[in-house]
């Protein structure tokens, strides 16, 4: 499996079990198998779940996988569209790429996929700080 710099501590990356198959400047891919405590009350998995995931390939995406220059880049905003529905067992991969990047903003788009079936289509834009 692949690595990324900023995964070291992230605590809810490592609970829902998210592994880096891919991390290079402006691509990531992650995948997670869906476990029961991730289902909402309709047997399928949260919303909320699903977004994490994007959300985490989405910072892959957006920051350097080994390098570090003193920055920290940041979501400014997301959209989400859930296009289909998963179930417990099912394997999540979220595959992002970098569409824009102009100064310190730029956009990423990231799919969730179910095998061939898209679960949703994410869009984030970012912002690129100091660390300070």
């Amino acid at each position: 499996m692949a690595q990324h710099r900023i995964l070291a501590e992230d605590h809810a990356t490592q609970w829902m079990g998210i592994e880096v198959v891919q991390a290079e400047p402006g691509r990531s891919i992650v995948r997670m198998s869906v476990r029961r405590e991730m289902l909402n009350g309709f047997a399928i998995t949260h919303g909320g779940m699903v977004f994490s995931l994007a959300d985490t390939c989405f910072a892959l995406t957006c920051n350097h996988p080994t390098e570090d220059d003193g920055t920290i880049t940041v979501a400014t905003g997301v959209d989400i569209n859930f296009l289909s529905q998963s179930r417990e067992g099912d394997v999540l991969e979220a595959e992002g790429r970098m569409i824009s990047q102009g100064g310190r903003s730029g956009i990423c788009d990231i799919t969730v996929r179910s095998g061939e079936r898209t679960v949703a289509e994410f869009r984030g834009r970012f912002r690129r700080l100091d660390r300070r």
